[in-house]
């Protein structure tokens, strides 16, 4: 039986069209996310060091520090957590790294050197890490790989090592995974003796790409590879992990359900419809996108592309969220799109933001990078405080307080963040994101440079052998537009693409003061402007940004006759802070004028929306449930604030879809 890495090396033919320009060549120097990225770098990591060493009072315990020192013989006592605990220090661990990368911090390093050092006393002599597995239930590693996280947490572990190696150059980390990587090879494969399996939860496809990138070691890529294509093979691998448990019919919760919910329920390749729990499905589509890109699989490529169309076309929230449901946290079917029992997983937003940059890589296109951005500047960072040490796990677009607190489909649904979680998965998994949000920024390739976001910073890089500088000047998403400056020695002829955002009904262009038709140079949302460039020229982009009114496709039953306000990428919520209770008898009429300001002293500087609406009045119904009468309502004054922001001052209700008059 051919293994895996011969299979690989005959139909290895790279296809990455436009590489993600390398964090450290990044600067960031903006208005918007040099609030989040300082934000992480002195609030967020220390509070998350002293969340996992359970030092924050009032904080759910996490003893993910104390599992590795006890699995290091450091401690004594009993594992504590989640099967999955380890992955909440590896993901902190990543973010660190990226934190290294663009600013460094001698003091950080050391703490960060000094818990590596207690993961490497952790490492089995054969190279196994996992301190559920070496604590709790030693002699049962991988004989539940449905239920208990093993390759998901060494995926974590892989992408904490590859970033720490690229920060600082350290390989202790890197070693360690990298044995760890050649125990796994000697469980899993298709050869006679392995088993004949992949993860309940994903990530490690992807991570085996990044080690691939890292060493050159191509057997890496070809277990990501296999991991993918043994997906959904029949007989199928959890049902063959349960005979040899002695549990058979035991799926116990997901009953009947356990193969969509882990997108093993048929061949990767065969999927045409977003399943199961969001965020291992983004983190799939991540790998998959990884593997085609690398291996030239257009098979592969094919399947990104069909299951990117179901989700955004079909399953995503206008926030950039995606999860349905509470029951798996996962997808639903199409166009079922609750706005107050959805669960939203701030985990699978990032997740898209993964997958989507993944196929911008793949293939650069506006598409894929406006999911991005809505995801980024809404669904993400809605997940987090404005101090740095509250956290939202689930994302409503709809929140009434009373119903959080007494109903049953509700109780998933905190209607304020919280200061940490036992099941911890997106306070690190934000921090990690914000940290590199540089390398989301630039694309390049031998001929050119993608620009996908608009955010102040500058690109340092070598092109056709000349130093090129591209400083990129602008206040977005709080002003229309960005700057773009070039500097580099001497001349250069080659490609800058501007993204031209789906949302813009009339951007414009200007090089060094000079407009430029967009039509003839505008391809898959970019325009692509090629000459011969010079050291200081100037390219100015114009973004108009007026208030919109969206609504939802027609099958979206939940937003019927509603209307959610957008401006540029931000999309806008009420909240009860502004409006008082039941924001429900609120509506938007349509010749309501709808005005965009600046306040510099509301929620750390912020744009919000306002105009006329109306409520109607409840003191006119007296004791009356129910009445014939038509209802009376009142001009009342409305103001829209960025749904990110929302929660901030105090627990309220929220609403994102506004019921419109005509």
């Amino acid at each position: 039986m051919e293994s895996a890495l011969s299979i690989l090396e005959e139909e290895m033919n790279p296809a990455r069209s436009a590489p993600a320009a390398p964090l450290r060549d990044v600067v960031i120097q903006d208005e918007f996310w040099g609030r989040y990225t300082r934000l992480v770098r002195d609030k967020v990591l220390p509070y998350q060091w002293e969340a996992l060493n359970d030092r924050v009072p009032g904080a759910e315990k996490s003893h993910a520090v104390e599992n590795f020192r006890i699995a290091a013989g450091l401690s004594r006592g009993e594992f504590h957590g989640y099967v999955f605990q380890d992955s909440d220090l590896a993901k902190w661990l990543e973010a660190v790294a990226y934190r290294l990368t663009t600013d460094p911090d001698p003091c950080l390093e050391a703490v960060a050197d000094e818990v590596i050092g207690i993961i490497a006393q952790a490492q089995q002599p054969d190279g196994y890490l996992n301190t559920y597995y070496t604590v709790a239930q030693p002699g049962q590693r991988w004989t539940d790989e449905r239920r208990r996280h093993e390759l998901y947490c060494a995926g974590h572990m892989m992408e904490a090592a590859v970033a720490y190696f690229e920060a600082t150059g350290k390989r202790a980390l890197l070693d360690v995974v990298r044995r760890f990587a050649e125990h796994i090879e000697t469980v899993f494969g298709r050869e006679p003796g392995k088993k004949h399996g992949y993860p309940g939860h994903q990530v490690i496809e992807l991570a085996l790409v990044k080690l691939f990138h890292i060493t050159g070691e191509k057997r890496y890529l070809a277990l990501a590879k296999y991991f993918i294509d043994e997906r959904g093979r029949q007989p199928h691998f959890f049902d063959s992990e349960e005979h040899e448990r002695g549990e058979e019919g035991h799926k116990g919760y997901f009953e009947g359900y356990v193969y969509a919910y882990t997108q093993s329920h048929k061949p990767v390749r065969e999927q045409d419809k977003a399943v199961g729990h969001a965020v291992r499905a983004m983190y799939l589509c991540s790998g998959m996108a990884d593997v085609a890109m690398e291996t030239g699989d257009s098979s592969l490529a094919d399947a990104c592309r069909t299951l990117w169309h179901n989700v955004t076309q079909r399953q995503m929230y206008v926030t950039g969220g995606i999860g349905a449901q509470d029951y798996g946290e996962d997808f639903t079917f199409d166009y079922d799109l609750p706005n107050d029992t959805l669960y939203a997983e701030t985990c699978a937003s990032i997740g898209l933001v993964f997958f989507a940059h993944r196929m911008l890589q793949m293939e650069p296109k506006g598409e894929y990078a406006d999911v991005m951005e809505r995801a980024l500047y809404n669904g993400v960072l809605s997940g987090i405080s404005l101090d740095g040490a509250r956290f939202f796990y689930v994302n409503p677009l709809e929140v009434w307080p009373q119903a959080c607190a007494h109903r049953h489909d509700h109780r998933h649904v905190a209607p304020e963040r919280q200061p940490w979680f036992g099941c911890a998965c997106c306070p690190p998994n934000l921090a990690r994101l914000i940290a590199a949000i540089g390398r989301y920024i630039y694309s390049q390739s031998e001929t050119g440079v993608w620009v996908h976001l608009f955010v102040g910073s500058s690109l340092s890089t070598t092109l056709q052998g000349k130093p090129l500088r591209i400083l990129q000047t602008t206040t977005y998403p709080r002003e229309e537009g960005s700057t773009f400056t070039l500097a580099l020695e001497g001349t250069a002829d080659f490609t800058l693409a501007l993204r031209i955002p789906g949302w813009c009904q009339q951007p414009s262009l200007a090089v060094n003061g000079s407009p430029m038709e967009l039509e003839p140079i505008l391809k898959e949302g970019y325009a692509y402007v090629h000459r011969l460039w010079s050291s200081g020229d100037r390219i100015e982009l114009g973004l108009p940004m007026p208030v919109e009114r969206l609504s939802a496709h027609p099958e979206v039953r939940a937003d019927a006759g509603r209307v959610a306000l957008q401006r540029g990428p931000v999309v806008y919520c009420l909240e009860e802070t502004d409006h008082g209770r039941n924001l429900s008898g609120l509506a938007l009429p349509r010749r309501s004028v709808l005005v965009a300001n600046y306040e510099s002293n509301l929620l750390g500087g912020t744009t919000v929306i306002e105009g006329e609406g109306l409520r109607t009045q409840d003191e006119d119904w007296g004791d009356h449930l129910y009445s014939s009468r038509e209802s009376l309502e009142r001009t009342v004054p409305l103001r829209a604030v960025p749904y990110a922001l929302w929660g901030n001052r105090g627990p309220g209700e929220l609403l994102v879809w506004v019921r419109e008059r005509r």
